[in-house]
């Protein structure tokens, strides 16, 4: 029998997992899981001990699991933003979006005042609508 993948939505608080992280990100992380939010149309929900995640998919493919459809964490040192890894706008967008580094589907910022707001939003946009459209990536 396959292991449950550990990163799935839990009941656990959002409230108190943001309250709990380092106070440098708490103001930057509500911001973030406020705009996430609105642009997934789903509640912030833990996906394990430290993903908030916002809405579904599943990544289909020959092992496939549920994965929010946006999400970020805010680690001791940065804030990790997860986006889809592949949709077309993501390169120029993240060009304009600030100070900033990336890796594959991870955005990794130190504040929010590091970044352009605007752009954030644009690839929050941009990344849902790429995997709601059927594109599967994370």
């Amino acid at each position: 029998m396959a292991a449950e993948p550990k990163t799935r939505p839990t009941d656990a608080s959002v409230d108190d997992f943001l309250d709990a992280s380092p106070p440098a990100r708490q103001a930057d992380a509500r911001a973030v899981r406020d705009l996430l939010s609105e642009i997934a149309g789903a509640p912030a929900v833990m996906w394990g001990p430290s993903i908030v995640g916002f809405g579904s998919y599943s990544t289909g493919g020959p092992k496939p699991m549920d994965w929010p459809l946006l999400g970020f964490s805010p680690r001791k040192t940065e804030l990790v933003l997860y986006f889809a890894s592949d949709f077309p706008e993501r390169e120029a967008l993240l060009e304009k979006l600030g100070k900033h580094r990336s890796a594959v589907s991870c955005v990794y910022i130190k504040r929010l005042a590091d970044i352009d707001l605007t752009v954030l939003r644009q690839i929050a946009e941009a990344s849902a609508a790429w995997t709601r459209g059927g594109h599967t990536s994370c």
